[in-house]
């Protein structure tokens, strides 16, 4: 975890005991901010820290700048450590359950005596909660789901952080002198989208002397071994296991295949009957099936149309257009030239700039009169940078399914995203017609993260997707792959069905900052699982082609 994230965490949960314990409101108010300021900050907090610029951050003062060294200097901060002292140890696991704010957790707490996780789920079972006011069945209902997923959700990893993690562990064994080949392989070669195990492949010319490096530099045991490899789990205090499967050059191309594949697509191919292949390509050959690429090797391969099973031609380098971003209009923390100078570093050929709507309230949403103010920013930037930038809208989806402006001014844009931010709970029936409704919307030239899931947080809105897919391909409206690696959201397993039926796609970073720019990669891999084909991606559209687009339905006066 970077110090950014961690800085952050402790810093909310000692807001959090703060408010348990009923600590002066004004420093709990104070430590809330200091942790929202620091989401937003676009750079080495520990360099900031180091120099003493973090005070110039509004909303850090001395307080929270000493908290912050503690915690760089020591892994600790020693008033969170007495505070946390003071109060039952479970407290702060409850405290993470969505939906239990720390008044709720409180009065659960001085009303049934409940002290951490295994108090709560028993007062849920025993429906004891339900006879606290402000608590119904539903809620016992609810919370224990939140517990299930909670528990079920430590057993994974994001795949950013895991290939981080990863790309690190391979780095130190490429010193080792044994280590001949080194590579991921299993779920992180497939590039899925939460990761139970980091997996990675060494070729050694030494068992022992790989083993005796590994030792120098890591605690590790031995799982299992068979003629070919054996598998070393090593110790690296992350919340997954990590594995190193070592085998030698004549077996490691075979090695490699059979554990990249799922379970499901290695199932529809005959066993090998030979270890010594020259690369993957050489083993397909043999196999008479076409070279699959690692992403697509899943069991929904097998069950796609054949048409569909091409492997993707996908790459950054077919990427033309920057959609969906947002910048200090709304809630970016990068001005909208500092966010074209980093996609133009990126490689884009043009941009469409989409801050939040009027009704997001909580993201500094745009009212009708800054849209217009922002409509001159867009085309002095645009003139002064020599790149075409849009003027597009991320507009809230509200609960009846119209957009948040006037059909009559969204005209105003060049390009509209349609997003649901607000009243996830809503029956599937209603959820899926909302967003229907939307869809058809002549206006609406995307829509954004379809489902509305945030990985290992929260689960979709309750809709029936595949009627949402029709929609985007009946009216012709292209469905995101939202690249946050939190989101990646379409869902790589629907991508063969919109493909199926003609839909286009739009590859968004959804970014906030310019280092979120680079987060399209993530977005790039989840598209290749589904085998999408750039022609597929309005991204990859030259500027010309994207412009025919934006007036496929409605008379647009391009910016």
């Amino acid at each position: 975890m970077s110090f950014q994230k961690e800085a952050i965490k402790q810093i909310t949960l000692f807001a959090d005991l703060l408010e348990f314990s009923g600590a002066n409101r004004f420093k709990i108010s104070a430590f809330r901010g200091a942790a929202n300021r620091l989401r937003n900050v676009d750079g080495d907090i520990e360099t900031l820290l180091q120099d003493g610029s973090i005070t110039d951050i509004k909303g850090i003062g001395k307080g929270i700048q000493a908290f912050l060294y503690e915690l760089s200097d020591n892994g600790v901060v020693k008033e969170l450590e007495e505070l946390s002292g003071s109060i039952p140890e479970g407290i702060a696991d409850i405290l993470q359950i969505r939906g239990l704010g720390v008044k709720k957790v409180k009065v659960i707490h001085e009303t049934l005596g409940v002290n951490n996780i295994n108090d709560l789920s028993e007062v849920c079972l025993n429906n004891r909660l339900s006879e606290v006011k402000g608590f119904t069945v539903k809620s016992e209902y609810t919370i224990l789901e939140e517990i299930e997923k909670q528990s079920k959700n430590k057993r994974f990893m994001l795949y950013n952080r895991a290939e981080h993690l990863g790309a690190q562990l391979i780095n130190r064994l490429l010193e080792f002198e044994s280590c001949l080949k080194v590579e991921f392989t299993g779920e992180l070669r497939r590039k899925m989208e939460v990761i139970a195990k980091i997996e990675i492949i060494c070729s050694v010319s030494s068992r022992d002397n790989f083993k005796s490096n590994l030792v120098n530099a890591y605690k590790y045991n031995r799982l299992s071994a068979d003629e070919l490899s054996e598998i070393l789990e090593v110790e690296m205090g992350v919340n997954i296991p990590v594995y190193l499967i070592l085998t030698n050059e004549e077996s490691y191309v075979s090695t490699l295949f059979t554990t990249t594949g799922s379970v499901e697509f290695i199932s529809g191919i005959n066993n090998l009957n030979s270890s010594n292949f020259e690369n993957e390509e050489h083993l397909f050959e043999i196999k008479n099936i076409p070279f699959i690429i690692p992403e697509m090797r899943e069991g929904e391969y097998w069950n796609a149309p054949k048409q569909l099973r091409t492997n993707s031609n996908l790459t950054k380098d077919n990427f033309n257009g920057m959609l969906h971003f947002h910048t200090t209009q709304s809630d970016g923390i990068n001005t909208l030239r500092e966010m074209a100078l980093g996609a133009l570093d990126f490689g884009y050929r043009y941009l469409a700039v989409c801050d939040h709507s009027k009704l997001a309230f909580y993201a500094n949403g745009l009212t009708e009169e800054r849209v217009l103010k922002q409509k001159e920013e867009v085309k002095c930037v645009s003139d002064e940078l020599g790149i075409k930038i849009y003027h597009g809208i991320e507009s809230d989806i509200l609960k009846d399914g119209s957009l948040d402006y006037s059909d009559e001014f969204l005209l105003n844009f060049d390009f509209v995203v349609a997003s649901v931010h607000s009243v996830f709970g809503l029956p599937e029936i209603e959820m899926t017609n909302r967003i229907i409704r939307a869809i058809e919307n002549p206006n609406t030239d995307v829509l954004g993260h379809p489902t509305g899931r945030l990985l290992l947080a929260r689960d979709s809105y309750k809709l029936d997707i595949k009627k949402i897919i029709k929609a985007c391909a009946k009216n012709n409206v292209a469905i995101e792959i939202n690249a946050s690696p939190h989101r990646l959201d379409l869902d790589w397993r629907n991508i063969y069905y919109a493909r199926e039926l003609g839909c286009k796609f739009a590859i968004n970073p959804d970014a906030h900052s310019v280092k979120g720019i680079e987060e399209t990669a993530f977005g790039i891999n989840i598209a290749r699982k589904g085998g999408i084909q750039n022609n597929e991606v309005i991204n990859c559209y030259s500027e010309a082609e994207f412009e025919k687009y934006l007036k496929r339905k409605v008379s647009r006066n391009i910016t």
